[in-house]
């Protein structure tokens, strides 16, 4: 019997081997790898790659060569296959193979097609939207907007709007990202780097609504600029300028970029200046009131300010293969702006009048104002490419240091209505802040034949030191006013850890992840002895689902949650006094706003899209203003108010009405309501709701035989809309540009005139309860704008007589 049993056994295990084996050989699945060069064993990189089997029975697939011109294809099951290589200005190369069992090539030689070269004249063009399963791309190389910097384009990105210092992409601020690296700037910052950054080294906008597990859970949406890298070994670079006129002042901007690329080493390096002078004009009416809530006093402010800045921009970055699998990259971002040429002169006058409109009084404020601003970022990185094609493990780290500084110098004279001196005060503030950023990130890549995983982790530490010291003067005798002075310590760290896994079927795309993030926070106020200690764990789910139905017709369903941490402003509890009745001052005790985001969409023929979104905004931060009626003090405070609600339509298209005109259209209708408490009036909670209508309509028209002149004509319009407990009057705005390539497109120039009808101007209305403030807002909206740009360097294409289209140069990316 034991016999029989251990014989029995071992037949059991033959077969199960047997049978394993041949599942395991049924079903394997085998590579092809290719090296692909030129003529003179140059690696060609960049080059199209497609794969398709010969009877049509499996979807094509393809992809692009790496920078040393290797390429591979996975995961594939037995067959007879053609490969189709091609690379603009060489002859298309195909291929064809019977698989069954992996391949490696010999170096394939792809031979230059001179007859093509010799004709190439390369042309500007439109710009093209492509929807992916989780964001918006924007590209816009080499098309009529690459003459302009990156702010312009942003105007000009679907979803994403540019107003009065501010960017928002559905109604909220976004995260920047340049080519996938965070940008640790104010979003006042942001802008002055984007708007001395040229274009033309911009290849596209990746606008992503609701971000996936991979970012920070930070903001409400994520743009992605992603700057073109040097394709070619050697040098080339721009040098670009514009100049732009107002009412009041120039404004000028100029820089150059500069690539340089071997066979190891690839650099990018690009420098920008903007000095300009900015003035604003504001017009102020405040009714305070009694406690029987009857007017007290009316006051009437003409505010004028001139602002002058020359903002220092640096972007760099080195990357280095160390070999086949293993690179190191180097990157930089540094905005300065030196204390000699960043000045604000503010000269105010206020009528003051009583109750039965009689002026009073008129106080009259002179206000000089000097800051400085170092902000040195440095991100190194390290990819680690293992065996399997796309696996990569990465490891990144960064340091920010910020360092600002500020003096102002405040007097005011009050008089009566005949001009005759009652009294004056002065006092001075000088402020600083210093800033250290320190994060380590980690993060891994597994890809399949058609799906996708990653995971990774994060750590940021934050030490930020406010110091406010102001001084009064008696009799002329400076001294410290001990209490508007203060230092105050913010200490905060944030771990977090995502995982995201991503797959694609024939007529399905499906992305989902989940992001924890735990963070630490340290306030302490030194002159109150104040201090506040908080912790909070939260999670991040997201989930992108996008079905192809047919070829026109596509729809998607995105989720996911967001998170907006107060500012280290808004959290600094000091008073910067702005004149004698009016501060600035933050809540150290500040929540951060959570949001829950839905967006329902739908796209017909890839060009027009319609979509449905609901947002839920808890305890959102704002800076509100509040008019102390007592004292007859405006307060400008940061704070949490209860919730915010928003949903609405948005309708996108960029379509190609004939061969020499195009266009792009956004509009928008939503709802949004918020609910605040009216600190100032016996913090009641107070609802304010409305509809507003935005719309953006962009053409750009091709002109000439050779389409080397383009015309861009855009018209804006925001109907009234609520940003808190102001109400923000309409806007509207025509804007054109008309650009002209030249040399065969090395060298650009552009004229055009912003917001033509001077159309552009805000007024702000605060009315409840017992709030009643109006500020009608006028800047130099409207601009004369030149511009130009010239390259020069080594180029791939030479130019001469034969044109294409430049569509064909999106397949070297």
């Amino acid at each position: 019997m034991f016999v029989y049993t251990k014989e029995f056994m071992r037949l059991k295990l033959i077969l199960v081997l047997f049978l394993l084996g041949f599942f395991f050989g049924f079903s394997q699945e085998f590579y092809i790898k290719g090296d692909i060069k030129d003529v003179n064993n140059q690696p060609i990189a960049f080059a199209n790659i497609i794969l398709k089997t010969q009877d049509g029975s499996q979807p094509t697939i393809g992809t692009t060569s790496d920078d040393l011109g290797a390429f591979s294809f996975m995961d594939l099951s037995p067959d007879n296959y053609t490969i189709e290589i091609s690379f603009l200005g060489f002859k298309t190369k195909r291929i064809e193979l019977d698989i069954q069992s992996s391949v490696t090539l010999e170096p394939i030689i792809l031979i230059e097609d001179a007859q093509q070269l010799e004709g190439v004249t390369v042309i500007a063009k439109r710009p093209t939207i492509k929807r992916l399963v989780d964001r918006l791309v924007f590209n816009v190389e080499n098309s009529t907007l690459s003459n302009n910097n990156v702010l312009d384009v942003l105007k000009n990105t679907p979803g994403v709007f540019v107003n009065d210092g501010k960017i928002t992409v559905k109604q909220s601020i976004p995260t920047i990202y340049i080519n996938d690296r965070r940008v640790y700037l104010s979003i006042e910052e942001i802008q002055q780097l984007l708007e001395g950054t040229t274009a033309t080294n911009l290849k596209s906008v990746e606008v992503i609504t609701n971000p996936p597990a991979k970012y920070e859970a930070e903001g409400g949406a994520v743009i992605n600029i992603v700057m073109r890298k040097n394709l070619i070994t050697g040098y080339n670079g721009s040098v670009f300028g514009n100049y732009k006129q107002g009412s009041e002042f120039p404004k000028y901007a100029y820089g150059t970029s500069h690539y340089f690329k071997t066979k190891k080493i690839s650099t990018y390096l690009n420098f920008s200046d903007s000095p300009k002078r900015e003035f604003r004009n504001n017009k102020e009416n405040i009714n305070f009131f009694a406690s029987d809530e009857t007017l007290a006093t009316s006051w009437q402010t003409d505010y004028r300010r001139t602002r002058r800045t020359s903002n220092k921009n640096i972007n760099a970055n080195i990357d280095y293969d160390i070999d086949d699998r293993n690179s190191l990259g180097l990157a930089t971002t540094m905005l300065i702006a030196p204390r000699k040429s960043t000045k604000t002169f503010v000269n105010s006058d206020t009528e003051v009048f009583d109750r039965d409109m009689v002026l009073d009084s008129t106080f009259i404020t002179d206000n000089r104002l000097v800051d400085e601003t170092f902000n040195l970022a440095f991100t190194l990185d390290y990819v680690h490419k293992l065996k399997k094609e796309g696996e990569k493990l990465s490891v990144s780290a960064h340091h920010t240091n910020y360092d600002f500084s500020s003096f102002q110098n405040v007097d005011t004279d009050y008089v009566f209505p005949d001009n005759t001196l009652i009294r004056n005060n002065r006092f001075q503030t000088f402020s600083s802040q210093v800033i250290k950023l320190n994060t380590g990130q980690i993060d891994y890549v597994l890809p399949g034949s058609s799906w996708q995983f990653e995971t990774g982790a994060k750590v940021s530490g934050i030490n930020s030191e406010s110091i406010l010291t102001q001084y009064i003067f008696d009799n002329g005798e400076r001294a410290i006013d001990a209490d508007n002075s203060d230092t105050f310590l913010y200490d905060e760290t944030n771990y977090a850890a995502y995982m995201s896994y991503s797959k694609d079927w024939e007529a399905w795309s499906l992305k989902t992840g989940l992001r924890a993030e735990y963070t630490t926070i340290n306030g302490n106020s030194v002159a109150t002895g104040q201090n506040n200690d908080t912790d909070y764990l939260k999670l991040f789910p997201s989930l992108y689902l996008l079905n192809k139905i047919d070829e026109n017709h596509q729809i998607y369903l995105n989720y996911n949650k967001r998170i907006y941490r107060p500012r280290y402003s808004q959290l600094n509890p000091f008073k910067y006094f702005l004149n004698d009745n009016a501060y600035v001052t933050g809540d150290p005790n500040l929540k951060p706003q959570i949001d829950d985001v839905f967006t329902l969409g739908y796209t017909f023929k890839n060009a027009y899209t319609f979509e449905l979104y609901y947002r839920y905004e808890n305890d959102p931060t704002l800076e509100i203003v509040f008019q102390d009626n007592d004292e007859n003090i405006l307060k400008y405070s940061g704070t949490n108010i209860d919730r915010s609600i928003s949903y609405g339509l948005d309708f996108t298209t960029f379509s190609q009405l004939t061969d020499r005109w195009s266009f792009y259209v956004l509009s928008s209708l939503f709802f949004y309501e918020n609910q605040f408490y009216a600190l100032e009036s016996g913090n009641q909670l107070f609802t304010n709701e409305k509809w507003t209508f935005y719309g953006n309509v962009v053409n750009y028209f091709s002109l000439l035989k050779d389409r080397s002149l383009n015309l861009e004509l855009s018209y804006l319009y925001i109907s009234q809309i609520y940003d808190g407990p102001k109400e923000l009057s309409a806007v509207s705005g025509l804007n054109f540009n008309l650009r002209k390539s030249l040399w065969n497109n090395r060298a650009s120039f552009n004229i055009g005139v912003q917001d033509v009808f001077n159309g552009q101007f805000v007024t702000s209305t605060t009315q409840y309860l017992n709030q009643d403030m109006i500020y009608r807002s006028r800047k130099e909206n409207r601009l004369f704008t030149f511009g130009f740009n010239y390259k020069f360097g080594n180029y791939k294409l030479k130019s001469s007589k034969r044109v294409i289209d430049l569509e064909e140069r999106e397949r070297l990316d």
